[in-house]
């Protein structure tokens, strides 16, 4: 028994085209992707942004963490068109007016890194943790982290770079009234 085309096409998934609307790192974008385009594709090969890491393509690793209306999500595992009408933020986004966001500034302080491949991922993290629990306890830092691994560091350094970076967005503003 043959099977037309019709009925190929049909069992198919949908793969055009879509329009997508999002503002990544503040900024509104319009973009056509197909529907099984991966968020972490569309940032990556469409927008040039390349800070989002790939790592392991199973959404384990964490490398690909970015926010998506504050929330982390592992966008290696997350579609874009679901980022459609939402707000993305990727490590690019972190840095504003010259400025390193603090959580950039305890990773280097605290030599939160080795490799780097994690980084990215992590800091995403750490910049939704401290937006929710804004004095987390190192056990809470360490939960908190607990879907992004990185494989050189033990950790140490990236728990104190998250304190390092409460401490700072804790502190009143320098120079200020």
């Amino acid at each position: 028994m043959a099977i037309d085309a019709v009925e190929v096409q049909s069992a198919m998934p949908n793969h055009r085209a879509r329009t997508i609307h999002v503002t990544v790192n503040g900024v509104p974008r319009e973009s056509h992707v197909e529907a099984r385009t991966l968020l972490v594709s569309y940032l990556r090969e469409h927008l040039r942004l390349t800070g989002t890491h790939i790592g392991c393509d199973t959404g384990h690793c964490g490398a690909c963490t970015v926010l998506v209306d504050g929330t982390p999500v592992k966008s290696c595992m997350f579609l874009a068109v679901q980022s459609d009408g939402s707000e993305v933020r990727t490590v690019e986004g972190l840095e504003t007016g010259g400025k390193l966001h603090p959580v950039q500034e305890g990773f280097h302080k605290e030599h939160g890194l080795q490799c780097g491949y994690c980084t990215p991922g992590m800091m995403m993290t750490s910049v939704a943790l401290l937006a929710a629990n804004p004095n987390p306890t190192e056990d809470e830092i360490r939960r908190g982290i607990s879907g992004n691994l990185c494989r050189c560091t033990g950790y140490v350094n990236i728990v104190k770079a998250i304190q390092s970076a409460a401490k700072e967005m804790a502190a009143p503003p320098k120079g200020g009234p």
